[in-house]
């Protein structure tokens, strides 16, 4: 029997709560934005200390998914085509950090790379300084982050049909070469998915960061700084600025993997 096209009541039902979740979200995004001028904008984004948190914020998260995507990325492909004793324990770790407060991960963190620890004191004889550095600051953006990544990734290779690799491997070609002309061309959509989650997360993180290297600040930690000392009207600026950047540079992101995707096929 042929149902109506017209909504049912539960679809309606539906719309209705969606459109709930939006306008939560909206709402005060909207607001903040309707709440700042255009002086204050104009007068922040001109500010040394604004522009050089932001830049130093989307290089540190950028750096910091670069370097982990070169052990991420095949651990994932690990992941979705071996089993291996404690295999689901491992997929548990990976989302340790998600579910761990985040300033307890920039504690946890400090105990690895503090100047008195083997890590800690190794990089620093190497001119690397974690504690109140750049590199502390990618270490906190990427321990938060790396999950999105690992487990995006993960899906996209156990999407990939495995009789192609199989078949690759009795053609003769080795392992190295069918991860590189198979398995991640196939999955590459979920790979540059995950690079895109996992930079935009670590863009945004700001309790691991705190407690690993509140100077040189990122522009969560300048925010947080503004608004407990100036208060609201001086924090909204900063925060409106940011967030248009990160706005920005997500959906242009997001255009061009759905531009190649389309190329794709």
């Amino acid at each position: 029997m042929n149902r109506p096209r017209g909504m049912e009541p539960m679809h309606l039902v539906f719309a209705a709560l969606g459109g709930a979740v939006l306008l939560f979200i909206i709402a005060p995004l909207a607001g903040m934005v309707l709440s700042t001028g255009r002086s204050e904008l104009s007068r922040t984004a001109a500010d040394p200390a604004v522009t050089a948190s932001v830049r130093l914020t989307l290089l540190t998260s950028m750096g910091a998914t670069l370097i982990l995507a070169v052990a991420s990325v095949p651990f994932a492909w690990l992941l979705a085509r071996r089993n291996f004793p404690l295999k689901a324990l491992v997929n548990g770790i990976v989302d340790v950090p998600i579910v761990i407060p985040h300033s307890a991960a920039g504690i946890a963190l400090l105990g690895v790379i503090a100047p008195g620890t083997l890590v800690g004191g190794t990089a620093e004889r190497l001119g690397i300084e974690f504690v109140g550095g750049p590199a502390g600051i990618m270490a906190g953006m990427a321990f938060v982050s790396v999950p999105f990544l690992v487990n995006a990734a993960r899906d996209g290779f156990a999407a990939v049909p495995l009789r192609l690799e199989q078949t690759a491997l009795a053609l003769g070609a080795s392992p190295l070469r069918v991860f590189f002309t198979i398995s991640l061309p196939l999955a590459w959509r979920s790979v540059l998915s995950g690079l895109i989650l996992m930079w935009a997360r670590g863009m945004s993180e700001f309790g691991a960061v705190l407690i690993i290297a509140y100077h040189p600040m990122i522009t969560p930690v300048l925010i947080y700084e503004r608004f407990g000392a100036f208060g609201l009207r001086y924090a909204r600026p900063v925060s409106v600025i940011f967030i248009g950047v990160c706005l920005a540079l997500f959906v242009v992101l997001r255009l061009v993997a759905g531009g190649r995707r389309h190329a794709g096929g």
